[in-house]
C-alpha cells in the first residue's frame, strides 16, 4: 500500500462514520443502555415474543405494583425483548411485574431471561472504579510509550486508542447492548490489544529511522515499515477473531454481550494501529523537521545579512 501518510485524514472518514451513528442512536435511544450495576435498581429482560411500546409496558409496571413503581423501558437485543429497570424493590414487587406481563403477553416462565439487581452506592463505585482504571491504564500506556519511543508516538498511540473506544461506545449506542462491567472488560482488553500492535509498527519504524537512505522522507519511511508489519498485524487480528466470532456464535447471551464489542473492537484497534496512529506521528514528525529546518535557515540567512 501506498502514500498511507498522504491519505491519512481519509481514514478517519470510517471511524467518524460509526461514532456519527452511534450518537444518532444515542439520541434514538434516550441515551445508552446502563445496567444496573451502574445505575442501581432492579433490571429484569423479558421476551413478549411481540414488538411493544415502551411507554404501554412502563403504564403496566407502574399500574400492577402495589407501590406504584415507576419503571424505565428499553429494547433489548430485538424489538420483542423488553429491558425493564426500576429503583430497588422487593422480590414480591419483581414478580408483580412479571405476572403483570405474562397475564398480558401469554408468557410462560422461561421468557423471563434476566433478573439482576444493585444498590444505587454499588452503582455510583463501579462508574467510579470504571472511569479511574481506564484513566489509570490510559496515563501508564502514555508513560510506556514516551520512554520507550517519544511523546509524539505516546500521543498519538494514545488519540488511536481514544478512536477504538469512541467506536466501541457508538457499538453500544447502535445495538442497545446494556453497558455493565462487561464493557469495561472488554474495553481494557481492546486496549491491550490495539496497543500490542501499535507498538509493533512504531518499533519497525524506530529500526527503519536508523537505515534510512538519504532522499527517502518520513513518511514514505512510514509507509515502508507499515507495509512490513501489515502481513503480521493482519494475520495476527484474524486468528484472534476467529476464536471470538465462535465465541459470539455458540456462546450464551452474556458471552455475547462482551463478545460483539471484543470483535468490533479488534477490527477498530487494528484499523487504527495501521492507518492513524504511525501516519499522523509521521506527518506530524515531519512539519517538525521541516519548521526545524525552516528556522535555521533563517538564522543562517540573518548571520550572513549581519
Amino acid at each position: 500500500m501506498k502514500d498511507l501518510t498522504k491519505n491519512r485524514w481519509k481514514f478517519l472518514i470510517i471511524p467518524a462514520l460509526i461514532v456519527v451513528a452511534g450518537i444518532v442512536l444515542y439520541i434514538v435511544h434516550g441515551g445508552f443502555n446502563f445496567d444496573v450495576e451502574f445505575l442501581g435498581g432492579v433490571r429484569m429482560q423479558v421476551n413478549l415474543h411481540t414488538d411493544f411500546d415502551n411507554g404501554e409496558i412502563a403504564d403496566l409496571v407502574q399500574q400492577s405494583t402495589t407501590d406504584t413503581v415507576s419503571a424505565t423501558v428499553q429494547k433489548g437485543t430485538t424489538n420483542e425483548i423488553a429491558v425493564i429497570k426500576t429503583p430497588p424493590v422487593e422480590d414480591s414487587v419483581k414478580d408483580e411485574i412479571f405476572n403483570a406481563l405474562k397475564e398480558k403477553y401469554s408468557l410462560a416462565d422461561e421468557d423471563l431471561i434476566s433478573v439482576s439487581s444493585a444498590s444505587a452506592s454499588f452503582g455510583l463505585e463501579v462508574q467510579r472504579k470504571a472511569l479511574m482504571y481506564t484513566l489509570l491504564a490510559i496515563i501508564c500506556i502514555l508513560i510506556y510509550i514516551a520512554i520507550r519511543f517519544e511523546w509524539r508516538s505516546a500521543v498519538m498511540a494514545v488519540f488511536a486508542l481514544a478512536i477504538n473506544v469512541l467506536v466501541m461506545a457508538a457499538v453500544y449506542a447502535i445495538t442497545n447492548i446494556p453497558i455493565n462491567t462487561t464493557f469495561i472488560a472488554a474495553m481494557l482488553t481492546v486496549i491491550g490489544y490495539s496497543i500490542n500492535n501499535t507498538i509493533v509498527i512504531f518499533d519497525r519504524i524506530r529500526e527503519n529511522q536508523k537505515l534510512r537512505k538519504k532522499n527517502e522522507t518520513i513518511a514514505e519511511m512510514t509507509d515502508r515499515s507499515i507495509n512490513e508489519t501489515l502481513g503480521r498485524t493482519i494475520n495476527s487480528t484474524i486468528t484472534t477473531l476467529i476464536t471470538i466470532v465462535l465465541i459470539y456464535f455458540l456462546g450464551v447471551s452474556t458471552i455475547k454481550d462482551f463478545a460483539l464489542p471484543l470483535i468490533v473492537g479488534i477490527i477498530a484497534g487494528a484499523y487504527t494501529s495501521i492507518f492513524i496512529a504511525s501516519t499522523f506521528w509521521a506527518a506530524w514528525r515531519e512539519s517538525n523537521m521541516k519548521a526545524k529546518a525552516a528556522a535555521a535557515q533563517e538564522r543562517k540567512s540573518n548571520k550572513k545579512n549581519k
